[in-house]
């Protein structure tokens, strides 16, 4: 018996040796609840170490904590492009801006256009790889692993001039995506996270002219089921415990300093990184005048429980402790969250190898963005992203076995624009290239950038069909901040003042030259392409910045792809249709949900080479119950002769509805589904009450409202093609 307890006592002495030797202190103990760990860590901290915390690094070298930053990420992993997010490196032995090459995607825009989530999933994965493979990779060692994407913001007026950041003007489609690109970023292991989702901007940043200073005003009720619907969902649905505070005040309140971040931190259980924005500090005491001096604003910000600074803040908190304005621990309050984030990203493990993605770069060394896997991704993303507005008697796709010439035109034909937040892809396939490899040599290829000595009328007098390829700059190369020379254009702090295209004049000289001419639409935000949609036989629009923009079109032009891209903002006639920029009540006319005009272009709206019939719908309950969803079905039938994705889309209006200013209509599911041709497909939804919940102020809560409800399931907002009334059971 003495033996067998000797061998007991023996047998656990040895557990807790090898177990003591897999870490120093105990905050590096996995076995420890993750409260316990931070809170350990903290207790362990030096007041310095706290002060150097408040900044975007999350490294302690002399407790072992390895250190990483943010790195950008909107549509690939930002190591280079315009904004030198990579910085310098070596080449041939002399120092360039260069950056490193990352798999470079459609702007955000353009991939809230596919309508998929689980492609918008996979493009947020391939780049969680490569911010592993930079940041581990010991010959690399680039960028940081919290990541400043997705942006849940919400595009509610096409000049605001970071449009192209966006997915879209409406809450549930933008909420879906969010989710799904957070959950690509953070990875599908329960314990730790492959990077760290931090989504922009919090909150209601939808205007670049005076956001230093402005003030998004609207009530406590579209703040609810509007501005931050997005992100409640990518914290409580995607996982997200991250966010960058926005510019701009709402209701008077600036958000750098919000108190409001203290509530919401236990209602959405918020527990990670709350950062300004990049010298949001110094604009919150001089542009906002909301504070006398940076030491009380640094205070202010510290005490809302914001993490991080983006900008100078040591001298400021160190004198705030010095006046009593701030307290150590303030402090461990506010970066507390850091530390959280630093644990799901394995960072305090004692062996950080161990982790589920420390072999990424180390001994996992192929670099993602050189394989073909991701590289036809991309071009299928590029393909998945094109939006079909028009194409009469089937002008496309054409037949390169009956097209003798083609003529491609226009400034965005033979370049690739990187805006601000892009990355430096590996490559890069322009629209004329794509084209070119998609023809082949026995099709003559004329090219002219611009109408320069009538270079362009000319080339396209002379060809079977033409391409003209127009759209916006995104002056990512400017570097002259706050300018945009072209009305239309617009950036990072600069909205835009017009909505017409300057180029469609020389879209309509192409035209007089050759009626068979084709636009594509290289653009980033929408345009009131008026005269283009009553005259040209076909249009397709798709986003500036993938590395393989030619061939992703040239693949839809020539048919290899069937198009499905839709519309994600409501494209207007004319400027005058839209409300004045700072008014954020959308309820006044802005977004299809409150639309008084028709558009040019409808929400969800895009074609395809096919057709779809729409029958059968059902409804699994007459009535839906608080308790009990209920299922939405209906059958789409490809009845053309090419297979082909449709993008069937769930919308619900309250045409009996006692509360004010409920929707028109408003989107309540999606489904992008392959159809081969001649086949029919069930796609169904899933409807809950809380789906069809408002917000009641005077109760602060969700409500829902009971009575009848339209449930409208077609092919846009504009394009209805069966309904049904469904009786709510309200709560």
């Amino acid at each position: 018996m003495r033996r067998i307890s000797l061998l007991i006592v023996c047998l656990v002495g040895a557990v807790l040796s090898v177990s003591a030797q897999q870490y120093v202190y105990p905050f590096q103990n996995t076995a420890l609840s993750d409260d316990e760990r931070v809170n350990n860590l903290l207790s362990l901290m030096t007041l310095d170490e706290k002060v150097n915390a408040l900044g975007t690094n999350l490294g302690i070298p002399r407790l072992g904590v390895r250190n990483t930053g943010q790195s950008e990420g909107l549509h690939g992993m930002a190591l280079g492009g315009p904004g030198g997010w990579g910085g310098a490196r070596m080449v041939n032995g002399q120092r360039v801006n260069t950056g490193w090459p990352t798999t470079i995607f459609p702007q955000a825009y353009g991939l809230g256009e596919t309508w998929d989530r689980a492609l918008i999933r996979r493009v947020a994965d391939i780049e969680g790889t490569e911010i592993r493979f930079y940041t581990q990779n010991e010959k690399l060692l680039q960028g940081g692993m919290v990541m400043r994407a997705p942006n849940a913001d919400l595009a509610r007026d096409p000049r605001w001039g970071r449009t192209e950041e966006s997915f879209g003007e409406d809450p549930y489609l933008v909420s879906e995506l969010v989710v799904e690109f957070v959950k690509g970023l953070q990875g599908d292991n329960p314990k730790y996270w492959k990077s760290a989702s931090l989504m922009k901007h919090f909150l209601a940043n939808s205007n670049e002219d005076g956001r230093d200073s402005t003030s998004s005003n609207f009530n406590e009720r579209l703040f609810q089921e509007y501005y931050a619907y997005p992100f409640r969902k990518g914290i409580e649905e995607g996982g997200s415990q991250a966010f960058m505070a926005s510019y701009n005040a709402w209701n008077g309140v600036p958000m750098t300093s919000n108190p409001l971040f203290l509530k919401l931190r236990e209602e959405w259980g918020m527990k990670g990184i709350i950062c300004t924005d990049g010298g949001a500090l110094d604009l919150l005491v001089n542009s906002h005048k909301a504070y006398p001096n940076m030491t009380a604003g640094a205070a202010a910000v510290v005490k809302a429980t914001v993490g991080q600074f983006l900008g100078a803040w040591k001298p400021f908190i160190y004198d705030a402790l010095a006046k009593g304005l701030l307290t150590e621990a303030d402090i461990d309050k506010a970066i507390w969250g850091n530390f959280y984030v630093a644990l799901k990203l394995g960072l305090l493990d004692g062996n950080q190898s161990k982790t589920p993605y420390g072999n990424i770069g180390v001994t996992d060394t192929i670099a993602p963005w050189t394989t073909k896997e991701v590289q036809e991704f991309v071009r299928l993303v590029t393909a998945k992203s094109v939006v079909l507005l028009k194409n009469e008697k089937n002008t496309l796709p054409l037949d390169k076995n009956k097209i003798k010439s083609i003529a491609v035109i226009g400034p965005r034909a033979d370049e690739i624009l990187l805006d601000w937040y892009s990355g430096e892809p590996p490559y890069r396939v322009t629209i004329l290239d794509g084209i070119r490899n998609a023809v082949g040599k026995d099709v003559k290829v004329y090219y002219a950038p611009n109408d320069r000595m009538d270079e362009a009328t000319i080339a396209a007098a002379k060809a079977d069909v033409v391409i003209v390829c127009v759209g916006n700059h995104v002056y990512g190369t400017d570097a002259r901040w706050k300018v945009s020379p072209v009305p239309s254009d617009g950036r990072e702090a600069v909205d835009r003042k017009a909505l017409s295209l300057e180029q469609e004049d020389l879209v309509k000289q192409v035209f007089k030259a050759n009626p068979n001419t084709i636009l594509t639409l290289v653009s980033s935000f929408p345009f009131a392409i008026n005269w283009s949609q009553a005259h040209l036989p076909a249009i397709v629009h798709l986003t500036n910045n993938s590395q393989e923009l030619g061939n992703g079109l040239a693949d839809v032009l020539f048919g290899d792809f069937n198009p499905a891209g839709r519309t994600t903002q409501t494209w207007v006639k004319d400027i005058t249709d839209l409300p004045p920029m700072m008014d954020y009540d959308i309820t006044n006319g802005r977004t299809y949900m409150y639309a008084k005009t028709a558009p040019l272009y409808p929400f969800g709206y895009g074609l395809s080479y096919t057709k779809f019939a729409y029958s059968g719908m059902k409804v699994s309950a007459s009535t839906l119950n608080p308790s009990a969803p209920v299922t939405v079905s209906v059958q789409v039938k490809n009845t053309g002769a090419r297979d082909g994705e449709e993008v069937v889309q769930l919308y619900v209006s309250y045409p009996g509805s006692k509360v004010e200013k409920r929707p028109i209509k408003q989107l309540k599911g999606f489904e992008r589904v392959m159809i081969p041709a001649g086949q029919t497909k069930t796609v169904s939804f899933e409807l809950t009450a809380e789906d069809l919940a408002y917000w009641d102020m005077s109760k602060e809560a969700f409500v829902t409202e009971s009575g009848a409800v339209n449930l409208m399931v077609g092919a846009s907002s504009a394009d209805i093609r069966l309904t049904k009334k469904l009786n709510v059971s309200g709560s």
